[in-house]
């Protein structure tokens, strides 16, 4: 027991604080059809990650995170540079810049020594969720013994904080990201501005993906903006229920998807473990699939049956 709660507890912590904070905005990414959006954002923070390692000279979460914020800033600022003087559909500028921005990271990790200090291109794609240990844990109490969640890993702890704004903040403004989701014009006409809601969720994803890449990758950070917000949404049309749901299945994604990397190997008798990152997306993307499957009213058995029945 001791084992599971300092070795493996921290990172099922890790995967689901980033999937819960990555996939209750993806909702609203869905909704607004720009689902590539923390696509973007998670491959754009990459040369940022790098250049705040390269001032700090050590994996601590604030300089990479404070480098990763000034590099999707920068993001913005070019693509919307493109989109006005090249006149580039937004799209099209998107996709220049987030790839541009992410082969600038590569080549920084590959052209400066951080590749071989723990920050290397695997770790920027998979992340290192196994490496969150947590040594002060000794039993389940210690979960309740503020000394002991002192020493959580710092990645655990900076990951739990922007859940919980992110949280707040949905619930605060929930009624306008709605409306200015579903109808921009019915919202402008209400007096909300679409654009200042729209900032807002570009800010927050962009603190999402910031927050979340460094400890889980770009592999993680682009499957669950997207698989429990697609997946919620195939299970109800009501947009509460959707955030409810979502959340319950980026949850379920996380401790399944780490449980399976850590121990399914092993049962079948393969030696070692696989990514718990891409295990996580696999189980998010199944989720996904099941759901596109065997939904009520939208899924495609369902529908094949209503339409036999019908006819």
């Amino acid at each position: 027991m001791d084992i599971f709660l300092q070795f493996d507890f921290p990172s099922i912590l890790l995967g689901v604080f980033a999937a819960l904070s990555c996939g209750l905005l993806g909702n609203f990414l869905v909704l607004r059809r720009q689902a590539l959006m923390g696509d973007a954002i998670s491959h754009v923070v990459l040369p940022g990650i790098v250049i705040g390692f390269l001032f700090s000279h050590a994996t601590a979460s604030w300089p990479m995170l404070l480098g990763a914020g000034g590099a999707a800033i920068v993001s913005v600022l070019l693509i919307e540079l493109i989109r006005r003087l090249g006149n580039v559909e937004p799209g099209a500028a998107m996709g220049v810049v987030f790839t541009t921005m992410f082969a600038v990271g590569v080549v920084l990790l590959e052209q400066t020594q951080t590749a071989g200090v723990h920050l290397d291109v695997e770790h920027a794609l998979y992340g290192n969720l196994e490496s969150a240990i947590w040594l002060e844990a000794y039993s389940w109490r210690d979960l309740f013994n503020l000394s002991a969640l002192s020493a959580l890993p710092e990645d655990v702890k900076l990951l739990a904080g922007v859940s919980l704004v992110l949280i707040v903040t949905v619930l605060a403004f929930f009624k306008e990201l709605k409306i200015t989701s579903f109808d921009p014009l019915l919202a402008a006409s209400l007096g909300i501005s679409p654009q200042i809601f729209g900032l807002l969720l570009i800010v927050m994803v962009a603190v999402a993906a910031v927050a979340a890449f460094s400890a889980v990758g770009s592999i993680l950070v682009i499957a669950m903006f997207i698989c429990p917000a697609a997946t919620a949404r195939m299970l109800t049309d009501s947009l509460k229920i959707q955030l409810w749901l979502s959340s319950l299945v980026a949850v379920f994604a996380g401790v399944a998807g780490y449980l399976a990397a850590a121990f399914l190997p092993p049962m079948l008798g393969f030696d070692g473990s696989v990514s718990a990152a891409g295990m996580i997306a696999v189980v998010a993307g199944l989720l996904q699939l099941a759901a596109m499957l065997f939904a009520p009213r939208y899924g495609v058995v369902w529908r094949r049956w209503h339409l036999q029945r019908s006819s």
